[in-house]
């Protein structure tokens, strides 16, 4: 094993698989380090139970940037997403909502509820796409950090992006980025049904609720996934998450990357405000000339460099920067489908997602509970059952079922310790939302795997269990991601950078953070 190398990754998850396969195709010698077994950070597969492989915590694909794919080839490495047609939301009535790819259909699905949202959705639908593009022209850029030449320019480019939208577009946008989800959508629509699953894409993985202000940006991040050109799409990765992790990984090795797994990294030696290499646990001793973390910001600098080795300014800034952690996730191994009430049988509305968000009092009522340090007694509950579409995941005439859960604090009122005793009451309160609205769902359980916010700490590495590695608050966006200074991926310890979710654009199994930290990298001629 080489003793020096050009670059040292801290962490196998996607984001540092991309920059490492970024900086390897750049011809420059690159080593990733792993502490798990198994590649991937939160976007992993794993066979959980025998035959059952799970996507454990990302589930479900649409953010992943089009651009690394071509740029590295992703599709020869078993890159492949299928499509959701369907996102389901299960009610007590003899319907429910289901809203389709093709536009008639879902137009007949509103129209149950209300003629006139059905006839507003194809035009909200149109704009949030038109400002999902802007959006995702402004992630795909480098954030500006200061005032230097290259960050004037990087504000020229984005000026003509926003100067090119119709004055109703640019209204739109300003009030996306302070609004509440809610308050937004009661500009378009009337129906509380329609508006509860669109806005609970406004709360992913943030401790706000459907009415708090800046969600409304949420929910637009979460609208500029595109699959093959299609905005607001979103998919299954063929043979779990972890194969889009998989992809990132082979294609670094292609051009000649190193991958550890089993390697935890203890610690970041600086000497001189400098970053020299890094330790292993077991006290092995690597040196690099540049160490790139894909460790969120804690992890990196409070964790692996100390603040001993900080400046006043950035402990301060670090201490500002918040996590909160509010989702878990219920993976459930299946011998037959859940039977919905509303839309009872096997059909379509199964194969997307399905949302468990009968009303935007449902929602809120959910944040009330966890504000005071308690898991949601009735949660948000998105679901998945990707074996329909990917049988190799599951046994034959078996199923895999994903729930992500919202809200479960990090904090409990106890202290974030007692998850540990509280993991089953959580399980068993997911299953009983469920059973809600698919009765005898119990019936069909073979396995339960309950992940709270202290197993995804514990087992992922997400500070206090949040899945972006901070939240995707507009304070804590651009500039300010993770803080001012640092949004150029640099450290103020001089050779160590970062490439993950804490960094700009933010989280999401996106990898345009391990893309723009590889290239600013290259730029500095490492």
């Amino acid at each position: 094993m080489n003793s020096s190398w050009d670059a040292v990754i801290i962490g196998g998850g996607h984001n540092g698989l991309v920059c490492a396969a970024y900086l390897a195709r750049a011809g420059h010698k690159v080593l990733v380090l792993e502490r798990r077994e198994v590649l991937g950070g939160a976007a992993v597969s794993e066979e959980v139970f025998p035959g059952f492989t799970f996507s454990v915590a990302s589930y479900v694909i649409s953010l992943f940037r089009p651009r690394i794919i071509r740029e590295l080839e992703l599709a020869k490495y078993g890159y492949q997403v299928i499509p959701m047609d369907c996102a389901f939301q299960p009610l007590h009535d003899q319907h429910g909502l289901a809203r389709w790819s093709d536009a008639d259909r879902t137009y007949s699905e509103i129209s149950r509820y209300s003629r006139h949202d059905a006839e507003n959705y194809h035009d909200f639908k149109r704009t949030l796409t038109r400002l999902s593009r802007i959006a995702a022209q402004i992630i795909s850029r480098p954030a500006p950090t200061g005032f230097r030449l290259q960050d004037l320019r990087t504000l020229t480019e984005m000026l003509p992006l926003i100067r090119d939208l119709e004055p109703h577009e640019l209204q739109q946008l300003v009030r996306l980025l302070t609004l509440s989800a809610v308050d937004f959508l009661d500009e378009w629509f009337e129906s509380d049904i329609l508006k509860a699953p669109l806005s609970a894409s406004g709360i992913i993985g943030t401790f706000q609720g459907v009415r708090s202000p800046g969600t409304a940006y949420v929910l637009l991040h979460h609208y500029m996934g595109e699959l093959d050109g299609a905005f607001r799409s979103w998919g299954f990765a063929r043979g779990g998450t972890g194969s889009v992790s998989l992809a990132c990984a082979k294609a670094a090795q292609a051009h000649g990357a190193v991958i550890r797994t089993e390697a935890e990294v203890t610690q970041v030696r600086v000497r001189n405000n400098r970053a020299t290499g890094i330790v292993l646990a077991g006290g092995e001793e690597i040196s690099a000339r540049r160490i790139i973390s894909n460790l969120d910001p804690r992890r990196t600098l409070h964790g692996l460099v100390g603040a001993v080795h900080l400046p006043e300014d950035t402990v301060n800034a670090l201490a500002r920067f918040t996590y909160r952690g509010s989702s878990g996730k219920v993976n459930l191994a299946l011998d037959g489908l859940p039977d919905f009430t509303c839309r009872p049988g096997i059909g379509d509305h199964l194969r997307g997602d399905i949302a468990i968000a009968p009303s935007v009092d449902y929602l809120e009522q959910a944040f009330d509970e966890a504000k005071y340090g308690a898991f949601s007694s009735r949660p948000f509950i998105n679901a998945v059952i990707p074996s329909l579409t990917d049988p190799s995941i599951a046994p034959p005439g078996k199923h895999v079922m994903s729930c992500f859960v919202q809200y479960a604090p990090y904090d409990l009122a106890e202290g974030h310790e007692t998850w540990s005793l509280q993991r089953e009451a959580f399980g068993q309160t997911v299953l009983d939302t469920l059973e809600e609205f698919a009765p005898k769902l119990r019936d069909h359980i073979e396995h339960m795997q309950i992940l709270t916010p202290l197993d995804l700490e514990r087992d992922f590495g997400l500070t206090e269990g949040n899945i972006f590695h901070g939240e995707l608050s507009l304070n804590q966006l651009l500039f300010q991601r993770p803080a001012w200074g640092m949004a150029g991926y640099r450290t103020p310890i001089r050779n160590l950078w970062m490439c993950g979710s804490g960094t700009h654009p933010g989280g999401g199994v996106m990898g345009a953070s391990g893309e723009l930290a590889a290239k600013a990298l290259l730029r500095e001629r490492i």
